[in-house]
C-alpha cells in the first residue's frame, strides 16, 4: 500500500519537530518522492549523517522490497 506525503511528512516532523520539510510525489504515485529537510540539528553533520539521521526517522518504511516507501530523493542541510 502506498505511503501518501502527509505520512511521511509526520514520521519526520516526530524526530524534526522545527524542520522545514518539503515533500512531492514526483511521479504521483505514492511510491517515488523527494523530500527536503532542513534542520538546526544537521549543523555539523556531513550529509551521509543528515540522511542517515532522515531515514532513521521513516521508521523502516523503505526497508526491503516490502517498505511502503520504494524510493526517496532526499535533500538535507542546516538553514543558512
Amino acid at each position: 500500500m502506498p505511503i501518501s506525503a502527509e505520512e511521511i511528512e509526520d514520521l519526520l516532523r516526530e524526530s524534526f519537530p522545527q524542520a522545514r520539510i518539503t515533500i512531492t510525489d514526483l511521479a504521483g504515485d505514492g511510491n517515488h518522492y523527494a523530500a527536503e529537510v532542513i534542520d538546526d540539528s544537521f549543523r555539523g553533520l556531513n550529509r551521509v549523517q543528515q540522511q542517515r539521521a532522515v531515514y532513521s526517522a521513516l521508521k523502516g518504511k523503505m526497508d526491503g522490497s516490502h517498505g511502503e516507501l520504494h524510493a526517496l530523493a532526499l535533500t538535507t542541510k542546516a538553514p543558512e
